[in-house]
């Protein structure tokens, strides 16, 4: 796992942004796996500024993979992880929607393992962003969450709801139940990206990248992956033990190794 802790916010977005821009001139059919939620979104943000300034590659061999889908709400509800992926990156791009893909919220019974075969048969997600839950949770894999587990449905929990409330009209309209990609699922992506931002999230990245692998920590998953990149705004690494190493590494980095 590398570290990379930055400054601020708008720096996680632009590293974050030259690492897909990378991927995507190098495998013009590169496939992204998309979180979303507000830890991704100054990466979005600034992905889709050099697209419109003429300075980003061609996304238009990119497939897309989201990471989760509410159950329940109707086909283009604003607030579905697949309008909302439309609406934050993958529109901005230029992105045809027939190229991004959700879970069949239609089907929950049957579309985790569809959901599973689709992502086989496209060769596999080369980068995946990730955020990070104040608990540790990655998706909607909450603590106690399977270490090897595959896309399935999970029931939300009240105060996931009510955290998600502020999307909808009240709580009573925030679906019960989701599916999601799993963390043996996250696991076979090939490069893992997490961003993280905000002291609100400090002390679930410390128990991720510092504490012990658990089932408690969602998120430290990531201790077992090959080629896992975390990067942090100086809030996010505030509560790390091993801040000064990973300034220390990243600053040490030679030219041509790219995260």
């Amino acid at each position: 796992m590398e570290v990379v802790p930055l400054s601020t916010a708008a720096e996680v977005g632009a590293v974050a942004a030259d690492t897909i821009e990378a991927l995507v001139r190098a495998r013009t059919d590169a496939v992204l796996g998309l979180a979303t939620g507000s830890s991704p979104l100054p990466a979005y943000q600034e992905l889709i500024r050099r697209h419109r300034d003429g300075s980003a590659p061609s996304y238009d061999g990119v497939r897309c993979f989201t990471l989760d889908e509410y159950v329940g709400l109707p086909v283009g509800h604003p607030e579905s992880y697949r309008e909302t992926i439309f609406r934050e990156l993958t529109d901005g791009l230029g992105i045809a929607r027939d190229r991004v893909a959700s879970p069949d919220a239609s089907d929950p019974e049957h579309a985790g393992l569809r959901y599973e075969e689709a992502i086989v048969a496209a060769g596999g997600v080369d980068v995946q962003v990730l955020g990070i839950g104040a608990d540790g949770h990655l998706a909607f894999n909450e603590p106690g969450s399977s270490l090897a587990s595959a896309t399935r449905m999970k029931t939300l929990t009240d105060q996931t709801r009510r955290d998600n409330a502020r999307f909808f009209g009240s709580v009573d309209e925030v679906p019960r139940h989701v599916l999601t990609q799993g963390l043996g699922t996250i696991l076979r992506a090939r490069h893992l990206l997490l961003v993280a931002t905000g002291a609100g999230k400090a002390a679930a990245v410390a128990a991720a990248v510092e504490g012990p692998l658990s089932a408690s920590c969602p998120a430290s998953v990531l201790q077992l992956h090959p080629h896992a990149t975390v990067l942090l705004d100086e809030a996010a690494a505030s509560s790390l033990e091993r801040l000064g190493y990973y300034r220390e590494v990243y600053a040490g980095k030679p030219s041509w190794q790219d995260l």
